[in-house]
């Protein structure tokens, strides 16, 4: 079996950083060495030589969407996937947003057959909820499926579930991880109708994190974990985005041991409602990116951690679509190419460390989620690895961007590391700018 040595890189893994050496045999980690190469290895060997670069897990991204089937002039599979790659991730997680949505066994499979044949990345798929279709929920396979999406807000279609019974007999009878979107939509009309009855179709970008509120995020945030310690269900609350909410969770237990956990995004540790006179549009997420001390108190919730996972809900669309006024214009944006040096940029600054942005990049999701031997450098473990040139920059253009859509809310910015290799079960699917499309990626499962 073919084996590959990646040589006298940066370790960082659990915790600690170290020049090392990890050995690849087929799909999984052989060995972690530390100090020197070690001796007696197979002579016909590929060695990939690190010296300078940083090592790390693939990214397990827990939030994606990449628009298929029904919306693919936005993205795809294949490109959001490619695109991932790029940027370190090894692993995404989609939505059910989708048209058809995901709601029903035979879409849910749809999707993962779609995969297996175009996606450079490792995958899994949340099975969407709706105020009646509980059978079907009650039928997906925890072992198989990485969890339950429920829309407590802001949904196209029938996916906002709103129904109190529905609800309940969810959180009640399901065994899978519930993550949940929460926004009180109750709340956000209101304030829609306010906004609109001052400013008519001509409403500022600024006003995106009113009307979408900090209250509309608690109540509704607030609502979910009520309902999953009521009925002890499983509930993960997706992009947190106000400081108030960051006092629903708790950092006096383990991870493991969690029944709420909680994701921050790229997007709301990175902007805040400032940046709207000048991005508009382009930052226009929900939740919406709202203050600095909203940001400030993702940030304090993430270090002291309260909230357990980094991610980035990839959610592209087109520039058209993008450049409509603020009720025309949809909300979501191009993230996973990026991610990573994001957050690498962020460890330049201090923000973070090195160490501590791969826990909440990689190990926390793999813990959170109970995958399968992915989301760590360890003996036994898939070699799902990135490779990053810390001393490396690049300008985000047009021109380097791998999204469908064709834009990114950080054009013309300059990040302070560049992603050099990704590895995909062993295989080197990226290196320096070209794609092995040979093998793809495969479904994860989970522990559960």
């Amino acid at each position: 079996m073919k084996q590959t040595l990646i040589s006298n890189a940066t370790v960082v893994n659990e915790g600690e950083s170290f020049i090392g050496h990890v050995l690849i045999e087929g799909e999984f980690i052989k060995d972690v060495f530390k100090g020197n190469i070690p001796e007696g290895l197979s002579d016909d060997i590929e060695i990939i030589t690190a010296a300078g670069l940083t090592l790390m897990p693939g990214i397990i991204d827990d939030q994606v969407h990449f628009r298929e089937p029904g919306l693919t002039h936005k993205e795809e599979i294949y490109t959001g996937a490619k695109a991932g790659v790029a940027g370190g991730t090894t692993t995404f997680m989609e939505m059910p947003n989708t048209n058809p949505q995901t709601t029903t066994q035979d879409e849910l499979k749809k999707k993962f057959d779609r995969a297996s044949n175009v996606s450079l990345a490792n995958y899994s798929f949340f099975f969407g909820a709706t105020n009646d279709n509980l059978d079907q929920v009650l039928a997906t396979d925890a072992k198989n499926v990485c969890g339950l999406k429920i829309f407590m807000g802001s949904s196209t279609g029938n996916m906002l579930v709103d129904n109190t019974e529905a609800l309940e007999n969810i959180f009640a009878n399901t065994k899978l991880l519930i993550a949940t979107h929460c926004e009180d939509e109750v709340t956000i009309r209101a304030n829609s109708a306010l906004y609109k009855e001052r400013y008519g179709n001509n409403v500022p970008m600024s006003a995106h994190p009113l009307i979408r509120s900090a209250q509309a995020c608690y109540l509704s945030s607030n609502k979910a974990a009520s309902l999953a310690k009521k009925h002890d269900a499983r509930l993960h609350i997706l992009h947190i985005s106000t400081a108030r909410e960051t006092e629903l969770f708790r950092n006096d237990i383990p991870l493991k041991d969690k029944r709420l956990t909680a994701e921050a995004c790229i997007h709301h540790l990175w902007f805040s409602d400032a940046d709207y006179d000048s991005k508009g549009t382009f930052i226009k997420w929900n939740p919406a990116v709202k203050t600095a001390a909203d940001r400030e108190g993702v940030w304090k919730a993430l270090l002291d951690d309260r909230i357990d996972i980094v991610a980035t809900d990839h959610a592209p669309h087109t520039l058209e679509e993008k450049s409509q006024n603020y009720w025309s214009a949809p909300s979501g944006g191009p993230l996973i190419q990026h991610s990573l040096q994001a957050m690498m940029d962020f460890v330049k600054k201090g923000r973070i460390s090195i160490e501590r942005a791969v826990e909440k990049l990689s190990h926390a999701p793999a813990i959170c989620f109970h995958i399968n031997k992915r989301g760590f450098i360890r003996k036994g473990y898939f070699a799902d690895l990135v490779l990053v040139d810390l001393n490396a920059s690049q300008t985000v253009e047009k021109s380097n961007l791998l999204y469908k859509c064709g834009w990114s809310p950080f054009e013309g910015h300059t990040f302070s590391s560049l992603v050099d290799s990704t590895f995909v079960n062993g295989r080197r699917v990226f290196h320096q700018g070209k794609f092995n499309e040979e093998v793809k990626g495969q479904a994860i499962t989970f522990d559960r």
